[in-house]
């Protein structure tokens, strides 16, 4: 274990080992602080910030954070590295990694091409060095395309996860919010429902709604009941039509077990939705959730902060060629993020994260009403996320979820980020919403009429008329 020494302003700091050194130079966050691992003052963050930058990364690859022995996404992570990748910046340190970074001539495809050499602690590494605005300027180099029955993350493409969830599962409350957000132009990443049940009926019943709605109007999406990985293999098994497999995932092993997984299921869930073979354009079809925080709340962390653990989930989730990453960034509450400020630069590091690890990264730009924020910091966020080319966001009736009673964004919101940043929906979905009169030739929403075909479906649903999206 390499033991840091730095002197400055007078005075000496010590950091013994890297999980201390990258715990002590991470911006102040209520998480880190409540695991006993934060910075005590500024003066100690910015030591560790400047023997961060001094630190080899080489050195991640020498010196893991959580042994190889007792760890399997350690394992994962150094079994997997790509050495030959990784040899253009070998001989960087971290803060010459960042400068490199934020070159002009340093590009996208140079980017995608170095990814299989970064680790995750490498990108927590760097990202610890970086202002908002670097976080944002090299994210939005670097375009992560995936795909099943359309392209989520092409240039000039924002996509919307429309999460149509209900209390009690009512099919007819979901399908007119599923209606209401299609009419909007949401629903090209995933119409995605986190079921108020685990059952497998639950989910048998619910992917076949979407898989009814997506045929009869022969729409280019695909759909996601969000329940946990052993309920969609034991509905796979009674025949459901199932398209992405959902699973939250976390940075350690003992993490993983904590939500009842390993790699090893997560292998055979991958295998059986591969076996579907539902895809029309693509066979990305993992859908992955994550977020700062998850590991502590488990009391696995082993000593990590928690965005180095963020990273780390990033890793796992890399290893399954996932169609959409997703961090569900202000979800846990305010014990792990605790205000506006610490939201938005943890939205903005797990974005430049995954996309600098080469995933499809996402986010749910989202807060808990007992956290000190509100909707002003969410459009800041959302702002900042759609100049960083993040690939996807949510789209959530109202903002409000009613069934896991937290704040989202809408349908408007994403709206309001594509009409700002002149970004268009997924290709083949954009052309969808053409042909059925939902957006005009300017990709403007339209007005619908009576003679629009999922208007008079949401009609019938709802016995009323859906909220004019014009």
């Amino acid at each position: 274990m390499t033991v840091y020494r730095i002197t400055l302003g007078g005075h000496r700091h010590i950091f013994e080992g890297l999980p201390e050194l990258l715990a002590k130079a991470t911006p102040e966050r209520s998480g880190d602080q409540l695991a006993g691992v934060a910075a005590t003052s500024m003066q100690e963050r910015v030591a560790a910030r400047a023997a961060l930058a001094d630190t080899p990364l080489s050195r991640f690859l020498e010196e893991p954070v959580i042994p190889y022995e007792e760890d399997e996404v350690t394992r994962l992570i150094i079994d997997s590295h790509d050495r030959e990748a990784f040899a253009p910046v070998a001989h960087m340190t971290v803060g010459e990694f960042r400068d490199w970074l934020l070159r002009y001539e340093v590009n996208g495809g140079t980017l995608a091409s170095l990814a299989p050499g970064i680790t995750p602690e490498m990108a927590a590494a760097v990202s610890k060095l970086m202002r908002n605005q670097d976080l944002i300027l090299v994210a939005s180099k670097i375009r992560v395309e995936t795909r099943f029955r359309n392209t989520i993350g092409a240039a000039g493409t924002l996509g919307v996860r429309l999460q149509p969830n209900h209390p009690t599962d009512d099919a007819k409350g979901i399908a007119a919010s599923i209606l209401d957000g299609l009419l909007h132009g949401a629903g090209d990443a995933t119409v995605g429902i986190n079921p108020a049940t685990d059952s497998v009926q639950a989910y048998v019943e619910l992917t076949q709604l979407m898989d009814e709605l997506r045929q009869a109007y022969a729409i280019p999406m695909q759909s996601c009941v969000l329940a946990h990985v052993t309920t969609a293999l034991d509905a796979i098994n009674q025949g459901a039509p199932v398209d992405l497999i959902f699973q939250s995932i976390a940075g350690t092993q003992a993490a993983n077990s904590a939500f009842g997984i390993d790699l090893a299921l997560l292998r055979e869930a991958h295998q059986a939705g591969l076996a579907l073979g539902r895809g029309t354009v693509g066979e990305n079809l993992m859908y992955f959730e994550t977020g700062q925080g998850s590991a502590l709340s488990a009391d696995a962390h082993h000593g990590l902060d928690q965005q180095t653990c963020e990273a780390r989930a990033h890793g796992v989730a890399r290893a399954f060629d996932p169609l959409l990453v997703n961090t569900v960034v202000g979800f846990i509450g305010p014990e792990y993020l605790y205000d506006g400020k610490q939201i938005i630069r943890a939205g903005l590091e797990d974005h430049f994260c995954g996309k600098l690890l080469g995933i499809p990264m996402g986010c749910d730009v989202c807060y808990t009403n007992h956290a000190e924020a509100d909707q002003d910091d969410m459009d800041v966020l959302l702002t900042l996320l759609g100049t960083a080319g993040c690939n996807f966001i949510m789209g959530v009736p109202g903002a409000d979820d009613i069934m896991l009673s937290y704040q989202s964004t809408s349908f408007h919101d994403a709206n309001y980020v594509r009409q700002l940043l002149g970004k268009t929906p997924a290709p083949e979905f954009n052309a969808w919403l053409h042909a059925m009169n939902i957006i005009d030739e300017r990709n403007h929403l339209v007005r619908p009429d009576t003679s629009q075909p999922l208007l008079t479906h949401a009609q019938s649903l709802t016995h009323s008329a859906p909220e004019d999206p014009a």
